[in-house]
């Protein structure tokens, strides 16, 4: 199996770093890589399991059950940055 390209260097991930005039290209990329994903898995099994590094077995279940937590992580660091910003909480 051939392994692709980074996109991201999350080693290094910073705010500072994002540049406004990529943001139409970035948000396409992450679409298509989104839309890239949906494809490779639409046939799978949530049991189904693979080798992820470094050498962990991994299932498709838990890859989405990680996803859905990272998510919601980012959601609610967002939701506290609006709130520090326009000052409104709750709903």
């Amino acid at each position: 199996m051939s392994r692709c390209p980074r996109l991201y260097d999350y080693e290094d991930a910073a705010f500072e770093h994002a540049d406004p005039a990529r943001a139409e290209a970035d948000f396409a990329a992450f679409t298509e890589e989104c839309d890239l994903a949906r494809k490779a898995v639409a046939r799978a099994s949530l049991d189904d399991e693979f080798t992820g590094a470094p050498g962990r077995t991994l299932s498709l279940r838990w890859v989405y059950t990680h996803m859905i937590e990272e998510y919601a992580r980012r959601n609610g660091h967002a939701d506290l940055l609006r709130q520090r910003i326009d000052g409104a909480t709750g709903s």
